[in-house]
């Protein structure tokens, strides 16, 4: 094992933690921090005012939000608002650059690929989305030719969209295996669980729902007010089968008494916790075979991935989905995505960066 390693990590600029504006990456981050604390390393976290982060220390810094990635577009402009939340994160990390041995930077913006050169303590980054703006595609290809081995992402699939995926380290993702319950006998309904956000496809899992004849308990961040208002419009169930956004604890409680997890993402998710949190419960996963999704499901074992973008697909699997084994997805989650593993992948990608520096 190696030497304990002072690690600060800078979250990402568009919503303190324990908020949901910042989706899979609050729970990557938590289940991060735990991991490597557990293995011995000293890890300080920098993030927006008003960040939870159960017991690990967070340094909360002020300043305007940065707008989502996802919400503009590919041509989009470089952003930095006045008194940017974004900037500040980054002026308190060089202040405080010696006091660390490495920065890793989870911010899905251009800043911190900009800045990478301007350290001393060498920069990791840890690229959370798929390729969505020119301006971030040149800058991630930019740290991948000027500093090697400092990439990092959750797939395979997600780290193709950027042209360079051979510049990074893959490190999937995990849980805190010990919060979900496995479930042996569900009930009917079937799971969403995402943002409320037109890339997230929810449309597509309502129909599928409604064709199958089945409820569909939907969970998760309302991102965006008036897609949902569309979503209810068209669905009036929608409305009643919405149980809002739970703490990780009532979460599983809904999701490990459901008969599947429905993913319906319209871009390359670039993995898809929530299909890991899913499969911890004991509850297989009906996918669309596009981006982190294909890399997890196990075919006809732990779920059933569907053509993208097919509802008629979704309602086949649906019919199907009791063929899979809710034990094998268990077994998954537990070989696969369990923090240490998570840990120990970051710490060898950890030591690389820090041997070349």
């Amino acid at each position: 094992m190696p030497s304990p390693r002072r690690l600060l990590l800078i979250s990402t600029p568009v919503g303190p933690l324990g908020s949901g504006l910042g989706g899979g990456v609050e729970l990557t981050l938590l289940n991060l921090c735990q991991g490597l604390r557990a293995r011995g390393h000293q890890v300080t976290v920098a993030a927006p005012e008003g960040s939870s982060l159960a017991d690990v220390p967070v340094v909360e810094v002020s300043g305007q939000l940065q707008p989502t990635a996802h919400t503009q577009g590919r041509n989009a402009l470089v952003t930095l608002p006045a008194d940017s939340v974004l900037g500040n994160l980054w002026r308190y990390a060089q202040q405080q650059q010696e006091q660390f041995d490495l920065i890793v930077n989870l911010a899905y913006d251009w800043l911190p690929f900009y800045l990478t050169e301007f350290f001393d303590t060498p920069v990791a980054h840890f690229v959370t989305m798929g390729s969505l703006n020119d301006a971030m595609d040149e800058a991630i290809q930019q740290v991948a030719r000027q500093f090697p081995g400092r990439l990092g992402a959750y797939t395979r699939t997600q780290a193709e969209t950027f042209g360079v995926a051979d510049a990074f380290a893959i490190l999937s993702s995990a849980i805190a295996l010990e919060q979900y319950d496995f479930c042996a006998t569900p009930g009917e309904a079937l799971a969403w669980l995402g943002r409320i956000s037109p890339e997230k496809g929810l449309e597509d899992a309502l129909e599928a729902a409604e064709m199958a004849q089945v409820p569909l308990k939907i969970l998760g961040k309302l991102e965006d007010a008036s897609y949902w208002q569309q979503l209810c419009d068209r669905f009036p169930h929608a409305a009643d089968y919405y149980l809002g956004f739970l703490p990780t604890r009532e979460l599983q409680q809904v999701l490990r008494q459901c008969r599947a997890l429905v993913m319906t993402p319209r871009w390359i998710e670039a993995f898809g916790n929530v299909a890991i949190e899913a499969l911890a419960c004991g509850v297989p996963v009906i996918a669309y075979a596009r981006g982190g999704p294909a890399e997890i499901v196990q075919q006809g074992k732990t779920g059933w991935l569907v053509e993208p973008d097919s509802v008629s697909g979704l309602v086949e699997a649906i019919r199907k989905i009791d063929q899979c084994d809710r034990h094998a997805c268990r077994r998954q989650a537990e070989t696969d995505y369990s923090l240490e593993a998570l840990a120990l992948r970051f710490e060898q990608w950890f030591e690389t960066i820090i041997g070349r520096t």
